[in-house]
């Protein structure tokens, strides 16, 4: 629920509220800033602004330490009476929900094209250890319950990529993606969550240590489920496509 404003003062908006888990918060030069530009209903009182950093009145509280995704930094920000020229409204006043809806069919496709290859990474990553790791004398890859496993983690990350193929084709089409693309985001986090978690038991103590990238991903592909739309969020976009989701 956006809570900040941006009221029209001739020629500015004035912007007051506050902002959580803003991508790159602390170094950014500009930030594309949805705020509440009237009292009117949640879905069309909402405008996209054009925001430089560096004005007066806008204050990065801090730098959030995070579990994962460690080398972006992540901020919190403030603003108070921040005063930006009414031109750099980005848009129509008011579209700003149906344009950052419109923009998550993108960001949604695109994070599932991001993890298909550190997923297969992982794999490969974990199929080369497992082969030279000696348990009572043979490799732990021989272990029909291990080569098995990575089989079948290999086959869901390439049903995953056919969706996405599918999705990005009908999108470029100009199709409404909506429901292919919350659907891969979905898999895809929930995919990055058992690859990693798989794989890392495969490694053993080894993976429970900073040393290897199976550790780094299980922590940075958590994000996965939560950035760009959690997966109950996805769930409940699937349900209205398929008209089951209850109404209020």
């Amino acid at each position: 629920d956006i809570k900040t404003t941006a009221v029209r003062k001739g020629d500015e908006y004035v912007i007051n509220g506050g902002k959580m888990w803003i991508t790159s918060g602390s170094q950014a030069d500009w930030m594309c800033l949805l705020a509440n530009t009237s009292e009117g209903p949640p879905h069309q009182n909402k405008s996209l602004i054009c925001l430089p950093m560096n004005l007066p009145g806008i204050h990065v509280a801090k730098k959030i330490d995070k579990l994962g995704m460690r080398s972006s930094d992540t901020a919190q920000i403030f603003f108070e009476d921040v005063k930006v020229p009414s031109k750099n409204l980005i848009g129509e006043e008011g579209k700003g929900f149906t344009y950052q809806m419109l923009q998550f069919q993108e960001e949604r496709l695109w994070g599932v094209a991001t993890v298909l290859t550190p997923l297969e990474n992982i794999i490969q990553e974990t199929i080369d250890y497992t082969r030279q790791r000696k348990v009572f004398d043979q490799s732990v890859l021989h272990n029909q319950t291990v080569h098995f496993r990575l089989a079948e983690l290999a086959t869901e990350v390439e049903l995953l990529r056919s969706l996405l193929h599918r999705a990005v084709a009908l999108y470029v089409e100009g199709n409404d993606v909506t429901k292919f693309a919350s659907m891969a985001k979905l898999k895809a986090g929930r995919l990055a969550r058992e690859v990693t978690d798989s794989c890392l038991q495969f490694w053993g103590g080894m993976g429970f240590t900073s040393e290897v990238l199976v550790s780094r991903f299980y922590r940075d592909l958590r994000l996965m489920s939560i950035g760009g739309g959690t997966d109950e969020t996805m769930l409940s976009i699937i349900c209205k496509y398929m008209a089951i989701l209850p109404s209020k």
